[in-house]
């Protein structure tokens, strides 16, 4: 076992990268100090090293912050030599069911009071179990899409009929090749069509008797999506949506003022505001009666991995994510950092900028991108489903396209 007391070198790192290791004890003799390593992505290290600092000054503990890219997190992960492992990193939800499967991550067990500082959602995103469902990283941020308005051309909607009604008015009047802005490329986006999927009452797994996900319950094709898809027929024959618009296409026709709608998350919130459009961001309205359409939620926080316990810092570790991390200040510092809204509903309640409190409220009621490791034979059948039968011309009706699309699925997962 390594020694508690010792400053752990991480080898192997690039001249750019070692300025992103940031030392944030107090200062007393590195052989003697306690060390904690974190791996965060480049927008966080700042926020990051703020909060481990406040966190690590009165412990005497030294916090090595390395900067890594934030896709590389999860497989570098499995790779990396136990002297040179992360105790922390920063990581998506939808890695969970991977990473506690094989024991890369532990669990956590914040006290009562702290996760009733989180809406249900947020900490089911982190928790995964067969039996019984534990608690395996701290939810930060929460990142989703929204509907936003050129105000210019149309109004909020009050109705999903309202929204079809002044889009394709406006589509009219700028000869605009589509009604509503949305994402989609030959290969299909999911993500970005998961309002209208949830609104025409479809879902990817349903729970079991303890709430877990089950991906033996497919619900791509279900009975209730099924009878509204037609729905999808006529969209396609109107030209409201196309699955030719790939992302560049969709940012274009909202920024260049060609349509009266666009579907995207706060990535592209400064692309927006350099285009001089006048925007309002807001919900999606319901489309059928009694069903919600709601976006996907992808929700970033931070995990405390399986090399805390030979290192010796394991208790340390999770009383920085399950406790500091998890409060609203730490919460509000670390969200803010890439622009995302806080996970946290005092932190939320924090939050000043007009914008992100409006991505904010369109999540409300969103359903978190499944985190288990089934949900990776989902993405290409379900967006190539929708490119079937929205590519305008030589379409296939949606009721058969999305049958296809769960056979297959289940074939796959089966």
């Amino acid at each position: 076992m390594l020694s508690t007391h010792r400053l752990r070198v991480v080898a192997g790192l690039a001249v750019t990268a070692i300025a992103a290791v940031v030392a944030v004890s107090s200062g007393s003799s590195a052989t003697n100090a306690t060390t904690l390593v974190i791996w965060a992505d480049a927008d966080r290290v700042p926020a990051v090293t703020q909060v481990a600092n406040a966190w690590a000054a009165p412990k005497g503990v030294t916090v090595q912050i390395v900067q890594k890219n934030f896709g590389d997190i999860r497989s570098q992960l499995n790779t990396v030599a136990v002297e040179t492992a992360p105790d922390v990193i920063v990581g998506a939800h939808d890695w969970v069911g991977e990473l506690s499967a094989n024991g890369s991550v532990l669990p956590l067990s914040p006290s009562a009071g702290t996760k009733k500082q989180f809406p249900a959602y947020a900490l089911n995103s982190f928790s995964y179990g067969i039996a019984v469902k534990k608690l395996f990283g701290a939810p930060v941020a929460l990142e989703n899409i929204a509907l936003v308005t050129n105000t210019a051309l149309a109004k909020v909607p009050t109705s999903f009929a309202d929204m079809e009604r002044q889009a394709l008015a406006a589509k009219k009047k700028t000869k605009a090749q589509v009604g509503i802005a949305v994402q989609q490329g030959s290969g299909g986006d999911a993500y970005h069509m998961y309002p209208f999927f949830s609104g025409l009452g479809g879902y990817i797994f349903g729970t079991n008797a303890v709430g877990n996900l089950d991906p033996s319950n497919i619900g791509v094709a279900n009975a209730k999506f099924l009878k509204n898809a037609p729905l999808i027929d006529k969209w396609n024959k109107e030209s409201l949506i196309r699955s030719q618009v790939a992302w560049d296409t969709g940012r274009d026709l909202f920024t260049k003022g060609k349509v009266a709608y666009y579907i995207t998350g706060p990535w592209f919130l400064s692309d927006i505001q350099k285009s001089g459009v006048k925007y309002a961001i807001s919900g999606f309205p319901q489309i059928v009666p009694g069903i919600n359409s709601v976006p996907f939620l992808g929700v970033q926080g931070f995990m405390v991995t399986k090399f805390s316990a030979p290192h010796g810092v394991e208790s340390l570790a999770k009383d920085l994510v399950a406790n500091y991390m998890m409060q609203p200040s730490a919460q509000l510092a670390l969200a803010s950092a890439n622009g995302r809204f806080p996970a946290n509903l005092k932190a939320a309640a924090q939050v000043k900028d007009k914008d992100l409190k409006a991505f904010g409220k369109a999540s409300e009621g969103g359903v978190p991108m499944p985190n288990i490791p089934q949900m990776a034979s989902v993405w290409g059948d379900l967006g190539a489903a929708w490119v079937r039968s929205t590519k305008g011309a030589g379409a296939i009706p949606a009721r058969r396209s999305f049958i296809g699309a769960q056979k297959s699925i289940a074939q796959k997962i089966g």
